[in-house]
C-alpha cells in the first residue's frame, strides 16, 4: 500500500492529538509542520515551516491537515487548491457561513477533496447509538436530548487550555455545541427548524457561553441540545456531558462515563483509553485515509457539512430574533 504524505498545518493547543493520530495510522507519513512559532513545527515534524506558501514550495506531499483558527481556513484551502491537495480542515469551518461556503466552492472547483474534521460524530459511543437505532432497538425515536457540561467557563480565567475563547464574538453554539448539532444530523438527518435561547453568565468572555436549542428534523422528531461550561456531570467526562435517546420500544443513554446504556443496562462499556475522547480523532482521521484510497465520500465533505454551519447560523438568529429559524 502506498504511503500517503502529508503536513500538518497549525501546531497549537489541539494539533498533538492529531499527530499522535496520524502515528497510529498505517502508511500515514507526516513530514512537515507549519506554525508562525517555528519551534512548534519543529517539534512536530522533520521539515518546519513558518508559512503555509514556504511549506507548498518545498514539500511533495498529498495531503494537508489543517489545525488553525477558523479565520485562516478560506485562505489554506485556496493555496491547497493551486496545488491539487485534499483537505481535513479542523471546525469550525470558517467566521462565516459566506466563507465556509467559498471553501466549498474552491474544492469543487479545483476537484479536491475537502474534508471538516468534525470529530464527535466518530466518539464510539455515537457510533454505537446509530447502530443500535438503526437495528431499531428502540423502535422509532420519539425524541432526545444532549446535556452538553465542562467546568471551565466560571472565573476569572475561563477556559485556560484555549484562553482565545474568551475574546470570540460567537461562543458557545459556534465552537461546542457545533458538534451535538452535528452529531444530531449523524443520527437524524437534516434540521427543518430550529429555535434557540442563549445568554452570557460569565462577564469575562465576549460571547456566549448558555445556550439552548430546541430542534426539528426534516422527519419530524424534535429534540434539545442543551449547552454550558459551569459544572462536569463526571471528572473530565469522555462525552462532555451525556446523551439520551428516546424510541417507541426503548431508551438508549450516553453516560458522562461514555457508557452506552439501553434501557438502564449496559449495551456497550467505554474502556477506549487511548486518544481524544473515545480515539475519536484517530477514527475521524482514518475515515479521511480510507475515502481518500477508495474514493468514498466524505461524511462530512465541505459541501455535506455546510447543513451543519446552516444549523448554526439558524441558532444565532433564532436567539436575536426571537423566533424559529430555518437552517
Amino acid at each position: 500500500m502506498t504511503t500517503l504524505r502529508g503536513a500538518v498545518i497549525g501546531c497549537g493547543f489541539f494539533a498533538p492529538f492529531h499527530l499522535d493520530a496520524w502515528r497510529r495510522i498505517e502508511c500515514v507519513e507526516i513530514v512537515a509542520a507549519c506554525d508562525p512559532d517555528l519551534g512548534r513545527a519543529e517539534a512536530a515534524a522533520p521539515k518546519a515551516y513558518a508559512s503555509v506558501h514556504a511549506l507548498l514550495a518545498n514539500e511533495t506531499i498529498d495531503f494537508l491537515d489543517v489545525v488553525t483558527r477558523p479565520e485562516t481556513h478560506l485562505e489554506i484551502v485556496e493555496e491547497a487548491a493551486r496545488h491539487h491537495l485534499a483537505v481535513i480542515c479542523q471546525k469550525p469551518m470558517a467566521p462565516t457561513l459566506a466563507e465556509a461556503e467559498r471553501m466549498a466552492e474552491i474544492a469543487a472547483e479545483a476537484g479536491i477533496r475537502l474534508m471538516i474534521h468534525e470529530n464527535w460524530r466518530w466518539q464510539p459511543w455515537y457510533r454505537v447509538v446509530h447502530q443500535a437505532i438503526e437495528a431499531g432497538d428502540i423502535g422509532q425515536p420519539v425524541t432526545y436530548r444532549f446535556r452538553i457540561r465542562k467546568r471551565d467557563g466560571f472565573g476569572d480565567s475561563p477556559y485556560p487550555a484555549q484562553p482565545y475563547f474568551r475574546d470570540m464574538a460567537r461562543l458557545l453554539i459556534y465552537e461546542t455545541l457545533v458538534h451535538p448539532i452535528d452529531t444530531a444530523r449523524f443520527l437524524f438527518g437534516d434540521f427543518k427548524e430550529i429555535t434557540a435561547t442563549m445568554d452570557k453568565r460569565n462577564p469575562i468572555v465576549r460571547g456566549e457561553d448558555f445556550a439552548q436549542l430546541l430542534t426539528l428534523h426534516g422527519s419530524g422528531l424534535r429534540g434539545i441540545i442543551d449547552g454550558h461550561r459551569f459544572t462536569d456531570l463526571a471528572l473530565d467526562s469522555p462525552p462532555l456531558g451525556d446523551a439520551e435517546f428516546e424510541g417507541e420500544s426503548g431508551v438508549l443513554t450516553v453516560t458522562a462515563t461514555g457508557d452506552v446504556l439501553r434501557n438502564n443496562r449496559i449495551l456497550w462499556q467505554n474502556c477506549v483509553k487511548a486518544g481524544y475522547r473515545g480515539d475519536s480523532v484517530r477514527a475521524t482521521q482514518q475515515h479521511f485515509v480510507d475515502c481518500l484510497r477508495t474514493g468514498e465520500r466524505f461524511e462530512t465533505a465541505a459541501a455535506d457539512y455546510l447543513q451543519t454551519y446552516r444549523a448554526v447560523t439558524a441558532a444565532y438568529a433564532s436567539a436575536l430574533e426571537r423566533r424559529p429559524a430555518v437552517p
